[in-house]
C-alpha cells in the first residue's frame, strides 16, 4: 500500500473509522473500529491508545479470555460463518501486557461474529504499534445483516473523537 504520491491507502479508501474512546470508563483507552462498505469491521488501537505511546514496549499479546474461552479456537466455516464466536460490545478479544508490568484488555466494541483474530501480532508484536491499522490490526468481526447499519450507534466518527482528543489535552494542560 504505497501512500502519498498515489493516494490513499486501502484502509482510508474503503473503511470509515469510527471510535471508542475510554472504554469500560479506562481513561484514554481508545478503540477504533474500520468499518467496510461490505459491513466487515477491523478492530484496532485508536492513535490516543496509551499502547501506541512513546517508550510502551508490548510483551506478551494473549487471545486465552478465561480458563474456557480463547479466541485463537474461533473456528469459522462457509458462507454463513457457521462456528464463529459471538461476541458483545463489551466481548474482551485479548489482553496485552506491556514491559512497564501494565496489562490491558482490548474489547469488541461492537456486537458481532468474530471472523478471525491477528495471529501474526502473536510473533510480532510490534505490528500492533507500527501499523496499528492496517498488518497490526486486533480482530476481524462481522455484524449481523440487520444491525450492520445500527452498530455504530454509541461510536464517534474521526471528527468527534478528534474533538475528544483536544478536550484531553486542554483538561491536562
Amino acid at each position: 500500500m504505497a501512500e502519498g504520491a498515489a493516494g490513499p491507502g486501502g484502509a482510508e479508501r474503503y473503511f470509515t473509522r469510527w471510535y471508542k474512546p475510554d472504554v469500560k470508563g479506562r481513561p484514554c483507552e481508545d478503540f477504533c473500529v474500520l468499518q467496510h462498505s461490505n459491513r466487515i469491521c477491523v478492530i484496532t488501537l485508536a492513535e490516543a491508545h496509551p499502547l501506541l505511546q512513546s517508550g510502551k514496549t508490548i510483551k506478551n499479546i494473549n487471545y486465552q479470555i478465561s480458563a474456557n474461552c480463547s479466541r485463537l479456537q474461533n473456528k469459522v466455516s462457509g458462507k454463513s460463518k457457521r462456528g464463529a464466536q459471538f461476541l458483545t460490545e463489551l466481548a474482551p478479544l485479548c489482553r496485552i501486557s506491556s514491559s512497564d508490568g501494565e496489562e490491558y484488555t482490548i474489547y469488541s466494541c461492537i456486537r458481532g461474529r468474530l471472523i478471525e483474530v491477528n495471529e501474526n501480532i502473536l510473533s510480532n508484536p510490534a505490528l500492533l504499534q507500527e501499523k496499528p491499522s492496517t498488518e497490526g490490526y486486533i480482530a476481524v468481526v462481522l455484524p449481523k445483516f440487520e444491525e450492520s447499519k445500527s452498530i455504530t450507534q454509541g461510536l464517534l466518527t474521526q471528527k468527534e473523537y478528534e474533538e475528544v482528543l483536544l478536550q484531553r489535552r486542554s483538561s491536562a494542560s
